[in-house]
């Protein structure tokens, strides 16, 4: 796998589109960054409490997908698209976000809305119009077709039932904000730049009936009293969230905008943390190693001990061909973390990358821990397993193999590679036995596969 950028790594994951009638999985890429995961989840746990669920039990994942968009496509996972943090004007506006699909998760919407229809559901913006959408590209007569081809009186009724759905998760989120003692001023702010996009395209009750989800006026006049009236209505921000909010945001800019564009946003003469993070990023990407350089010296500067800062200065260094220099801000950034998966898989990576044998038996211990905290990233096991075809243990490289290769949903590599590991490691021990369960579940999903096939 060839290095990723700073600090964000991306894992290949199937999603579903968010269009009211069926469509084929649309491939995404999940974005994963540690303060970013770290504040989602902050975020999150007093809502997801609040929605009587257990906090461990839920996560907020992030897609790369510039759209406005948030839904959740089954168990207890928030999908929500990179464009949403990076449009939302406050960390509460994100959490009015999250309470509203924490409603579609107790409401059980997903299995309710059959896998005929839509798989996918959420507070959707962009892909909440069916056929409207295609005029709103400048396809107009195609917009037509959609929306005169027959079946549309089912269609209005699943719609119809779609737009209930929606209105009750509306009340859902409501009501979760207010028993997290969270302000809903930010929900209802979402809501408006969700209706001030409705305008954009022309979108009005007038065609409600096409819509998946009820129209933004009629969502902001059926929560506004009870948001009003709650205790939390006027009860000041947690400060901590917006500050760390607005890292993320410029974090994402400088790595997700064009880098003439985050520069744009964040001139030279923006001399806050927010400016720094962004140009750090946006120089990194766009060739300018010493400006890149010079923008994570002045974060750490600002704060020494901050690991995401050490984090973007150790990721800059090694991504510049620097290992050896990276190793110890990676290593201050690991320590200063607690050892959080994703830093400690960079750091690592840094080891491994001096080409020096004496790092390797550390590289195995941080990469160790890195994926029983985390057993979901891919980067943190092909690392792994170079490590032990370095050190000459092919049989746990195989494990490693068998591992990444599980997740990544090749079967065929997943089965082989395991079989390799259960001939060469001792039986009945920890890796013996995980190999055995990989092999055994990829085996029987090239067996279901198989017959499907006749």
């Amino acid at each position: 796998m060839p290095l990723r950028r700073p600090a964000v790594r991306f894992v290949a994951v199937a999603t579903l589109t968010c269009l009211a009638w069926a469509q084929p999985a649309k491939a995404q890429s999940i974005l994963r960054d540690a303060e970013t995961e770290m504040l989602l989840a902050d975020m999150a746990a007093p809502l997801i409490t609040a929605a009587g669920l257990r906090p461990n039990d839920v996560r907020v994942v992030l897609i790369n997908d510039d759209s406005i968009n948030a839904f959740v496509a089954g168990g207890q996972i928030v999908y929500m698209h990179s464009g949403t943090l990076q449009a939302a004007k406050s960390a509460n506006e994100v959490q009015g976000v999250i309470a509203h699909e924490l409603g579609h998760i107790t409401g059980g919407h997903v299995s309710l809305s059959g896998r005929g229809a839509q798989e996918a559901t959420g507070i959707t913006i962009l892909s909440m119009v069916l056929g409207l959408a295609a005029m709103a590209a400048g396809a107009g007569e195609a917009g037509a077709g959609v929306l005169a081809a027959g079946q549309q009186a089912a269609m209005g009724k699943y719609l119809a039932f779609s737009r209930q759905q929606e209105a009750s998760t509306d009340a859902a989120g409501t009501k979760y904000l207010i028993g997290a003692g969270i302000t809903g001023k930010g929900y209802l702010n979402f809501f408006k730049t969700m209706q001030q996009m409705e305008y954009r395209y022309g979108i009005t009750r007038k065609v409600e009936y096409m819509l998946s989800h009820p129209v933004s006026s009629e969502r902001v006049a059926a929560i506004s009293e009870t948001l009003q009236a709650a205790p939390s209505w006027n009860k000041p921000l947690n400060q901590d969230w917006e500050t760390r909010f607005k890292r993320v945001q410029a974090k994402l800019d400088g790595y997700l905008l064009p880098p003439q564009q985050a520069l744009q946003k964040y001139p030279e003469s923006d001399q806050t943390i927010e400016g720094h993070y962004a140009r750090a990023y946006a120089y990194h990407r766009s060739g300018y190693p010493q400006k890149a350089d010079a923008e994570a010296a002045a974060l750490v500067k600002a704060k020494p001990e901050d690991p995401f800062f050490l984090e973007i200065m150790g990721q800059i260094l090694l991504e510049g061909g620097k290992p050896q220099a990276a190793l110890a801000p990676l290593r201050a950034a690991t320590q200063g973390s607690r050892s959080n998966p994703l830093i400690a898989t960079t750091f690592g990576h840094a080891l491994i990358a001096t080409e020096d044998k004496a790092n390797l038996k550390e590289a195995e211990q941080v990469l160790r821990i890195a994926v029983a905290r985390d057993d979901q990233n891919p980067f943190a096991w092909q690392q792994l397993g170079t490590v032990y075809d370095r050190t000459g243990d092919g049989a746990r490289a195989a494990l490693a193999t068998a591992e990444r290769a599980a997740m990544m949903g090749d079967d065929r590599t997943a089965a082989i590679s395991a079989g390799y590991a259960m001939a060469g490691i001792p039986q009945n021990t920890p890796d013996w036995i995980r190999a055995q369960d990989i092999s055994m579940t990829s085996r029987h999903a090239l067996e279901d596969g198989k017959r499907k096939r006749r």
